[in-house]
């Protein structure tokens, strides 16, 4: 057994090869985040056949491993002092893989106090099996006693890398024993505030566009009453939770948004905000890869539709509620006429027309708006006042939002990700002048429809001077619905990243073009 001063030895290399691991694993913590600390979403993500990450970590592990045996074998006959050399080739290495892949992610890792606690548990966790390890490579050294036992002694702890995501995963399960009780507590706590606030509660949900109207909703109803809306695409019940514990209710109306990807999510969201006021946008096979059928998906988005008093009903779910027309389906958006920088339509609330026009782009807007519309009606808002409101209202980001650099218009819709929105998307880009380029990495998340709604999609870009597919996941089926539909094979380029499309788009574009980028995968894609 080591002495003393061994231990302290060892111990120090685990603290310090520990150190440099979980900085390491940064990228593993952002795309648990982005899974919502679900533990079985990520590890579906991890085993995924392709999954370009896991092999990184692999490579890293292989490449440690060689390192410190060649370090170790070639610096034999300094004796202790070749392990302080080893130690630095491992420290290297591992402090070059996280420089080289800081950025590894688009969504970059957020630094909340519950993070920085799971990277806390990951770090003891690591240096827990290190210290371990090391007293046991140290024990096998001293007894098998030969001078190629102590220079081989630290090439089995460059396997650590390849298992960094099983740390990140443990560390996870075993967090949750604190954050689970804690997570419930911060909800009950907004769910008392909300049921002691004399404010109108709203749920907004959908397959679709629930982002977007509750934003419009909340700009035009800001006009008249005192309005908290859940930022952002904050919809899940922490996030409600964050904005009612850190905001207070000081309000008339609070909107939020309620996401859902598992059968019971909007269930729990309505049983902790009872919202009085419902608006369910529309229904999609969006989420179908976790919801498993369109039937369970209607199914769920209706629970917002039967807990509120009244409902707000887009068209393709008019049928949740029998007194839908009476309750909230007496509007909608006519003769909308798009154009490249603005869209105009005839707003219908029940006996009430006009004609509206907004910056806002695509069919998809004019819609969302008349969804937001109806709401505000509903909600106390003259129709003059709605009317009054739509010219100001501001894009969402990433939701089909226009912006201009160097000449070249941009059309961001990097959040989209459904079919119907996509092809509204491109209806856009079609109107614009000069070249028409599009970026896709195509659709995701609709489970068995991916392949057949990426072919859809790639049909659609049929005839833009020339479509950027990135990456590897879903480009093959984009690529297949293009050529089949007679697209231009050379007017199709295929590049592994979004900064290879940059380079591409560097090439091509001009003053006067217009470059569409649809849908920006998660991470995890």
């Amino acid at each position: 057994m080591p002495n003393t001063t061994e231990f302290l030895i060892i111990a120090t290399y685990s603290a310090a090869f520990s150190a440099i691991l979980s900085y390491c694993a940064l990228p593993l913590f952002g795309i648990l985040q982005q899974e919502n600390y679900a533990s079985g979403d990520a590890v579906k993500w991890y085993v995924k056949k392709k999954n370009m990450l896991r092999r990184r970590y692999q490579l890293l592990a292989l490449c440690v491993v060689l390192i410190t045996a060649l370090l170790g074998l070639c610096f034999s006959f300094l004796g202790a002092f070749a392990e302080i050399i080893e130690a630095a080739g491992y420290i290297g290495l591992c402090a070059l893989f996280a420089f080289a892949f800081r950025k590894a992610l688009k969504v970059p890792v957020d630094f909340t106090k519950r993070l920085i606690r799971l990277f806390i548990c990951t770090y003891l966790l690591i240096f827990a099996a290190l210290f371990g390890c090391g007293i046991g490579l140290f024990c096998a050294e001293e007894a098998i006693g030969h001078p190629l036992a102590l220079a081989l002694r630290m090439a089995p702890v460059g396997l650590f890398p390849a298992l960094l995501f099983a740390f990140v995963a443990a560390a996870n399960c075993v967090m949750k024993a604190y954050e689970i009780p804690r997570g419930r507590y911060f909800i009950k706590k907004a769910a008392r505030a909300l049921a002691e606030s004399a404010c109108i509660k709203v749920g907004v949900t959908g397959s679709f566009g629930k982002t977007s109207v509750k934003t419009y909703a909340a700009q035009m109803l800001s006009g008249k009453f005192r309005v908290i809306a859940t930022p952002a695409s904050y919809n899940t019940p922490i996030g409600i939770a964050k904005t009612v514990n850190n905001g207070g209710l000081d309000c008339d109306i609070f909107l939020a948004e309620m996401g859902a990807r598992h059968v019971g999510d909007i269930k729990e969201l309505c049983e902790m905000v009872k919202p009085s006021v419902g608006v369910v946008t529309g229904v999609c096979a969006q989420h179908l890869e976790t919801f498993k059928s369109l039937e369970n998906i209607m199914r769920e988005k209706g629970e917002l539709a039967r807990a509120a008093e009244k409902v707000v009903l887009g068209e393709s779910v008019a049928s949740m509620r029998e007194d839908a027309f009476a309750a909230g389906r007496d509007f909608k958006a006519e003769n909308i006429d798009i154009c490249c920088d603005k869209t105009t339509f005839t707003l219908v609330i029940g006996e009430n027309r006009a004609v509206v026009e907004t910056r806002l782009l695509g069919r998809h807007a004019a819609e969302d708006i008349a969804i937001s519309a109806a709401l505000c009606y509903m909600l106390g808002m003259t129709f003059e006042e709605i009317v009054a409101a739509i010219p100001r209202l501001n894009p969402v980001p990433h939701r089909l939002e226009r912006s201009e650099s160097g000449g070249v218009v941009i059309l961001d819709d990097s959040y989209n990700s459904n079919p119907a929105g996509a092809k509204n998307a491109v209806e856009v880009l079609r109107l614009s002048a000069g070249k028409k380029v599009i970026v896709t990495p195509g659709l995701v998340e609709l489970g068995e429809l991916d392949e057949e709604a990426n072919e859809a999609l790639g049909r659609e870009l049929v005839g833009l001077d020339t479509v950027v597919l990135v990456g590897e996941t879903r480009v093959l089926a984009v690529r297949n619905g293009y050529k089949e539909n007679g697209g231009d094979e050379e007017k199709l380029k295929i590049v592994p990243t979004l900064a290879a499309a940059q380079i591409v788009l560097s090439e091509i574009l001009q003053v006067g073009d217009t470059v569409l980028f649809l849908n920006d995968l998660p991470d995890k894609y």
